[in-house]
């Protein structure tokens, strides 16, 4: 045991340093987020985080905007557990066989006006998976899509300048994320034997 500590002390910390954020960037952010929910949402945005099949990358950059740094909260911005509480959707991944009728139902029961946002790279191209026996490929394939976030995963700043570009009155982007136009999704295949 002592040889394992010696060593250690030794060696020192091997880790990596933390990325350097722009905190400047993030205030920014904030405040314009904060004022485009208080003029559009009643200064409260729900959001329902829906995983339609992905690697749990994105999942982690969406739990750190909850962490103390990011802390959306601040801003407006509440996770939760239902969709007929949302205000907006936010997919991850490439939509799984398995998850088509789940994210469809999950379309369905959030409350109109909604939002659908796609983020990371799986969820607005289909990724490395497209569309194939067990994927549908990229969310616009089963839903309409308001904006897509691309990047694997995103870092929590692009979901923020994501997340603006959605509420955004403009409907033009000058954060780097892509907008869509709305379309009704098509109903979900079923096969007959």
């Amino acid at each position: 045991m002592f040889r394992i500590l010696r060593q250690s002390l030794r060696t020192g910390v091997v880790t990596e340093r933390a990325p350097a954020c722009d905190d400047a960037e993030l205030e920014r952010l904030g405040i314009e987020l904060r004022r485009q929910i208080g003029e559009q949402f009643a200064h409260s945005l729900a959001i329902r985080q829906v995983d339609a099949g992905s690697c749990n990358g994105c999942e982690l950059e969406i739990h750190a905007l909850n962490n103390p740094y990011y802390d959306v909260e601040r801003f407006g911005i509440h996770f939760v557990a239902s969709p007929r509480h949302a205000d907006a959707l936010l997919v991850t991944g490439p939509v799984s066989r398995h998850m088509e009728t789940a994210l469809l139902r999950t379309w369905r029961a959030t409350p109109s006006p909604k939002l659908v946002i796609a983020a990371g790279t799986c969820a607005c191209t289909g990724g490395e998976f497209g569309v194939s026996y067990a994927s549908c490929g990229a969310v616009e394939n089963v839903i309409p899509v308001d904006v897509k976030i691309p990047g694997c995963p995103p870092a929590p700043l692009d979901l923020l300048r994501g997340l603006l570009a959605a509420i955004s009155r403009e409907g033009r982007c000058r954060t780097g994320v892509q907008l869509r136009a709305r379309r009704q999704p098509a109903p979900p295949q079923t096969q007959v034997l």
